[in-house]
This record gives C-alpha cells, sequence and structure tokens, in this order.
C-alpha cells in the first residue's frame, strides 16, 4: 500500500478510511475538506483544498457518496490509491481499479473484478466472477453470488443478497435486506424479498 495518502472528505466513511490506513501502519499526509466548520477528525487536521499543493501525493476520495465521488473524479487532476484492510480477503486473481476501498471482513474471490472509486463495506461478499462497476457501493454484509454484474454507482444495501448470474444496472439502489433473484434495470429502486422495483430515481449520474 502507498504511503502519505491524503484522504478527500471528512467524513463517517473518512473514519473507516482512516482506521483500514492505520491498521496499514500507512502513514496519512492530510485530510481536505471544504466545510469550514471541520477543524479535526480522529486526531488529524482537516485542510482546505484550495490550500494544498497535490503534487506528487496519492488521493483516497473518502466520500461515501457515489455521485459526488463520480463528480470529483471527473473534476480532480489526481494520482488516486487504494485501501484494503489487512482483515479482509482479496483473491489475488481479482482485479481492483484506483481509489477503490475494502472494508475489514470484506471478501473478493477470484476473478473479480472492481472498478474505480468503489466501496466494498464491511464484511461484504463479492463472489467468483463478479464485475463492479465504477463508483458502486456494496454495503455491509451484502453478499453477491458468483457472475453478478453492479453498473455504475449502483448501491446495494447493507444485508441483501443477490443471486448467481444477476445484472443490476447503472444507479440503482438495492434496500436493504433485499434478495434479488431477478436482473435489475437502471436507476430502479428494490426492496423486499423478493425484490421489487417501487420507483426509479428521479436523478440521473
Amino acid at each position: 500500500m502507498e504511503n502519505n495518502i491524503v484522504l478527500y472528505g471528512a467524513s463517517g466513511h473518512c473514519k473507516v478510511i482512516i482506521d483500514i490506513l492505520e491498521n496499514n501502519n500507512t502513514t496519512i499526509d492530510t485530510i481536505i475538506d471544504d466545510d469550514a466548520t471541520k477543524k479535526s477528525i480522529l486526531g488529524y487536521a482537516i485542510s482546505n483544498s484550495n490550500q494544498f499543493d497535490f503534487s506528487n501525493k496519492k488521493v483516497i476520495l473518502s466520500i461515501g457518496n457515489n455521485k459526488v465521488r463520480k463528480k470529483l473524479d471527473a473534476l480532480l487532476n489526481l494520482t488516486f490509491a487504494n485501501a484494503i484492510h489487512p482483515k479482509a480477503i482479496v483473491s489475488k486473481h481479482s482485479k481492483i481499479d484506483i481509489g477503490t476501498v475494502i472494508m475489514a471482513g470484506a471478501i473478493v474471490n477470484s476473478d473479480a473484478k472492481i472498478g474505480k472509486h468503489c466501496i466494498i463495506n464491511t464484511a461484504a461478499i463479492i463472489e467468483h466472477d463478479c464485475i463492479i462497476d465504477n463508483f458502486a457501493h456494496i454495503s455491509p454484509n451484502a453478499s453477491l453470488a458468483g457472475g453478478v454484474f453492479v453498473g455504475e454507482g449502483s448501491q446495494v444495501g447493507i444485508g441483501a443478497s443477490v443471486i448467481q448470474g444477476i445484472k443490476i444496472g447503472k444507479w440503482a439502489i438495492i434496500g436493504a435486506g433485499a434478495v434479488i433473484i431477478n436482473d435489475i434495470p437502471d436507476y430502479a429502486v428494490v426492496v423486499g424479498n423478493p425484490g421489487k422495483i417501487i420507483k426509479y430515481s428521479t436523478e440521473n449520474e
């Protein structure tokens, strides 16, 4: 793991990434947040982006909102790093793109492919041959069986289960505890067991 990491966004999500980096003995250079009311987080001083030189720094977007991570990735010309908790299990045959964070207890199995700036949250399971597109968030204790595809920016809620081979479209929201046994279209909001579409998101990416 890279050293001297800059975290962009002083949120609750940032706190978990701080913990990952500390557990990897990785030095945190600074925390960036443009909310002037925020002064420190877990003992680290918070700086304003306009006052910080990002040259030769590696950055993680420590913001839980998928749309905001996508926006910042497009706006900022930065070099990004990953953060993987030492108690995550990540197959050497998987592929993890830049900016992605993987929390404690998560499992990423063989030939899974995780896109850039994704969140694989605490104890989430990504089985073999899954593909997780950019900016997606797999929430705590969510389980994806083999060969599941999750589209750009989608969120699979806490404790949700997705059976093998399912395709979830982009910017969809899978509710907490939902059981997904059918493909899910773009922008759908799905809840229940079995999962049912209750509406479509009014905001796109």
